[in-house]
């Protein structure tokens, strides 16, 4: 289905409403004395949809979850009100907040899995909703649970009622959680992160979904995201916090064009483009400060390029600075006059221009992949039952130039962390071929192929899930050296102190441990240690997905840094189109285990041909309001890899699917100069 998404039309009035449903006034919230939160305003209009943006650590889900009156101890609200249709939830008693959480406001968490029970089926848990809150006996309460999954649009209702957390996808576990959260018809719902975790393909279905929500109810809906795409496509105001403090709050046309705080300013142009690849992306050096050690003056200053003298002293206050638009800062003039004409002209699509060749491009072939497969057994049920297979990956083929930058994009299970896994031999194939350098990695036994591993290093999505945390930072970049040997002691410490201060850290973060550092950091410790034994390889398997924008525009570039120095190639795994964009040379796009196109970066952005790729990149949200554009809403998720559909695997979803396409399988065929594809309706003599 494609639908046209104009943002402009979505314009609340200029005005705000005299009386909005929610009113936050003066709000401090304080941890074991610190504050963490420091006396904020915000208004949600009845009907209306706030965004809230910022860093993590800015403030965002705690204020979040003082309007649900959800704080855990130590965290309690020393000042301020909260009103909700002019009543302060702030002075209620529990028992009458039980009835409110639920009943009138309604929350959708971050993370689904550790939000629902896994021990009760999705039909209990929102029936639960419903016997609390409206007294319906069980009977009732599971018709309305199967008629509430049908609203949020999750097939087969009647049999997913009954089903637990962990059977459904990721996005159908978010469609239950919001199932729950307007199961009373809430007048107020709090979206914290909805789409962080999802494909761009399910985000950009559950924003639609919430759309209809709010249009359909009437509600009024605060968006937490630090996604500045997704809170441009869905609010009506915005508003950007830094450090505990709102920054900036304005109608979300105003705040895009016209950004009047130097962090907005800052957030938007570190945000990679979709529609144009930048020489190098705009990071926000250093990290947002410590809520128990905030600098004085205004809390941005360390990091503000606009920073003057004034600015350490004086805590600036929060002003109209244009109708409806309020900044909290005092070089306002002066930023808007030298940043805000050039900072709009970065936001705006150039013309479409001829697609020039990738910037590493060369003849010498690292990394050969034919036809890999790895199908993982399911062995036959207690009671007997046929022998299956997960087919992850299913004849896959690419080839890699030193020097080059591959990326591997595509929705979760369509086989890009198996791919990458596969090649450094961490999982075994069932088949194919992998020849790095020259050499034959399937056939290599474990000793030979241990010494080339020291060429080949993986950089991991989770950098504090992959390493020992009792280990020092120092132990674990020095590791992959004493492992093979390599130099003794003093001379792993000075590689360590060296590979630190490549990446940005300083030579005595050697003796902390890495509960110590934020994400960022962490991740750069996770790259330095895959550069300890001077790799030539790198398999980069999401490595910025879960960093804010700020912190992923200083890794991007500290890549390409290193790229240059080294002479590294990357793999890069990735679901984020935008990113792909700013650091790829070429991308190869995977669907169900196969690879269904392959180009260089600007002919694939300015004319895909397979269908799933152009829906890829049209459900990329873009920090632009005011673009108005196609969007290709596929419906559904991937279907399972144990029974991949016959003949194209994307016909399922595909909105062009014809007969044929149901029939035979579409090979990889030559659809333009350095472009293949796997699709029946764009034939090879297109090259």
């Amino acid at each position: 289905m494609t639908t046209t998404s104009n943002r402009s039309a979505e314009t609340m009035p200029t005005s705000q409403p005299a009386d909005p449903l929610l009113r936050v006034r003066g709000l401090r919230v304080e941890f074991s004395g610190v504050p963490v939160v420091d006396r904020i305003d915000l208004d949600v209009p009845r009907g209306g949809a706030l965004g809230i943006v910022g860093e993590s650590g800015s403030g965002k889900s705690v204020t979040a979850l003082s309007i649900m009156g959800l704080l855990g101890s130590p965290g309690r609200v020393t000042s301020g009100s909260i009103e909700l249709a002019r009543r302060d939830l702030l002075t209620l008693p529990e028992t009458q907040m039980r009835a409110i959480r639920g009943g009138r406001i309604g929350m959708i968490f971050q993370e689904p899995m550790t939000s629902l029970n896994p021990l009760l089926t999705i039909g209990d848990q929102i029936g639960e909703m419903l016997r609390f809150h409206r007294g319906a006996d069980r009977s009732a309460a599971r018709r309305a649970a199967i008629e509430l999954l049908r609203v949020v649009e999750i097939p087969l209702a009647e049999r997913r009622v009954d089903e637990y957390p962990h059977r459904l996808s990721g996005g159908m576990r978010q469609r239950a959680m919001i199932a729950i959260a307007i199961a009373c018809r809430p007048e107020l719902l709090i979206a914290d992160e909805p789409t962080t975790a999802l494909d761009v393909t399910i985000q950009a279905q559950i924003l639609d979904l919430l759309r209809g929500l709010q249009r359909d109810l009437g509600m009024a809906i605060i968006l937490i995201s630090h996604d500045l795409g997704v809170v441009a496509e869905f609010a009506q105001r915005v508003v950007v916090m830094y450090a505990g403090r709102v920054v900036e709050q304005a109608p979300v046309h105003a705040l895009f064009r016209r950004p009047l705080h130097p962090y907005t300013g800052a957030l938007l142009a570190s945000s990679p483009k979709l529609h144009r690849t930048e020489a190098r992306l705009v990071a926000i050096e250093g990290m947002i400060p410590s809520p128990a050690d905030p600098p004085a003056g205004c809390r941005f200053h360390p990091r503000c390029a606009f920073a003057q003298p004034p600015c350490k002293i004086a805590e600036p206050a929060m002003l109209e600075l244009e109708p409806t638009h309020l900044a909290a800062c005092i070089r306002h003039t002066d930023y808007g006059a030298s940043v805000h004409a050039t900072a709009r002209v970065a936001l705006m699509p150039p013309p479409l221009e001829t697609p020039t060749p990738p910037r590493h491009a060369t003849n010498d072939i690292l990394l050969e992949v034919e036809n890999l497969t790895k199908h993982f057994p399911i062995r036959p049920g207690f009671f007997g039952g046929s022998r299956s297979a997960v087919r992850a990956v299913d004849g896959v083929s690419f080839t890699v130039s030193r020097g080059e930058t591959l990326a591997l994009v595509g929705e979760s299970g369509c086989g890009k962390t198996t791919t990458g896994r596969l090649l450094l031999r961490l999982l075994e194939p069932s088949s194919g071929r992998i020849r790095f350098a020259g050499q034959e990695l399937t056939a290599m036994t474990d000793n030979a192929l241990r010494a080339v591993r020291r060429d080949l290093q993986m950089v991991f999505q989770d950098p504090g899930a992959s390493v020992n945390q009792r280990m020092t930072v120092g132990d674990i970049i020095a590791e992959p050296l004493v492992i093979h040997g390599i130099g003794d002691r003093a001379s792993q410490r000075a590689r360590v102190r060296e590979l630190l201060q490549r990446v940005g850290l300083e030579p005595d973060h050697a003796t902390r441990y890495p509960h110590s550092f934020s994400g960022g950091q962490r991740q750069r410790i996770g790259i330095a240690r895959a550069l300890a034994l001077n790799a030539k390889l790198l398999v980069c398997d999401e490595p910025v997905s879960a960093l804010d924008v700020s912190i992923q525009a200083q890794i991007v570039n500290l890549m390409q840094d290193l790229q240059r120095e080294f002479g590294l190639t990357y793999l890069f795994i990735s679901h984020n189109l935008a990113v792909v964009r700013h650091i790829a040379d070429r991308v190869a796009v995977m669907y169900l285990g196969k690879i269904v196109e392959i180009a260089d970066k600007e002919r694939l952005y300015a004319d895909p041909k397979h269908p799933y790729t152009q829906a890829l990149l049209s459900a990329v949200p873009i920090a632009d309001p005011d673009l108005a554009r196609q969007r290709i809403m596929l419906q559904g998720d991937v279907p399972s890899p144990i029974d991949p559909p016959a003949g194209c695997r994307f016909h399922t979803r595909c909105p062009q699917a014809q007969p044929v396409c149901r029939e035979r399988e579409p090979p990889l065929v030559a659809v333009g100069a350095g472009q293949i594809a796997a699709c029946h309706l764009v034939p090879a003599s297109a090259a």
